[in-house]
């Protein structure tokens, strides 16, 4: 089973920033957090998890957190491993959902984050590997689906819903486009990776027009002004 490379790891982390920057930001009053994979898998491989609070957000006002879950085994490479998966905690309930579109291939993953974000926050979490999660067809999109179910859940069920209202978590019956998903994606990279090129260039040029030599002739010190 090979579904990801560090090429698809990069891919999750922009898309996550994509959420959290153009999304995330028209609701300012939901705290919700979008963990980077690269975290995820830090907290899920620290024994100690208590050490690493000053290097993750303050989650003492978040309602919920979006954690990829990824297989790797070998704790220097983050973007290793061969499957990802999805893990949504629900602090206002005390519920860890996972979704894994080659189920259960990622369930043992799964728990084990769940308990480490437990052990973090000093809270129970009561972990579900929801076995209707919609499943990939092939050996690739696992990533494609982690993305495009964040979405869902983020967009389609948490910020469309009322406070006092209660939804349900549950993805069965989700039909997942991974191929359009895929070129969606993909579109989203190449934009922000052109406006990064617009910003380094826009830069560049504020930073030559500073040091440009200047057309004015030069003035004599003070020493050499007669007194």
């Amino acid at each position: 089973m090979i579904c990801c490379t560090s090429d698809s790891f990069r891919f999750r982390l922009i898309y996550c920033r994509y959420l959290e920057h153009e999304k995330l930001k028209d609701f300012p009053k939901a705290n919700i957090i979008l963990l980077r994979p690269s975290m995820s898998f830090l907290l899920m491989k620290t024994r100690d998890v208590l050490s690493l609070e000053s290097a993750l957000p303050d989650f003492s006002k978040t309602t919920h957190i979006f954690l990829p879950v990824n297989d790797c085994r070998d704790v220097n490479t983050p973007e290793g491993g061969s499957h990802w998966s999805l893990l949504l905690v629900s602090l206002i309930d005390g519920v860890a959902f996972h979704y894994d579109s080659m189920y259960p291939a990622n369930k043992r993953e799964g728990m084990l984050l769940a308990h480490k974000i437990s052990e973090l926050l000093g809270k129970p979490l009561k972990f579900m590997d929801l076995a209707d999660s919609p499943q990939q067809n092939n050996s690739s999109d696992c990533g494609v689906f982690v993305c495009l179910l964040m979405q869902h859940l983020l967009i389609g069920r948490l910020l469309k819903a009322h406070a006092q209202d209660k939804i349900s978590m549950s993805m069965s019956g989700k039909e997942v486009d991974a191929k359009g998903g895929r070129t969606e994606m993909l579109r989203i990279i190449e934009a922000f990776r052109k406006e990064g090129e617009r910003r380094r260039s826009r830069s560049v040029s504020r930073t030559r027009e500073k040091h440009k030599p200047s057309r004015s002739p030069p003035r004599i010190g003070d020493e050499q002004t007669p007194g």
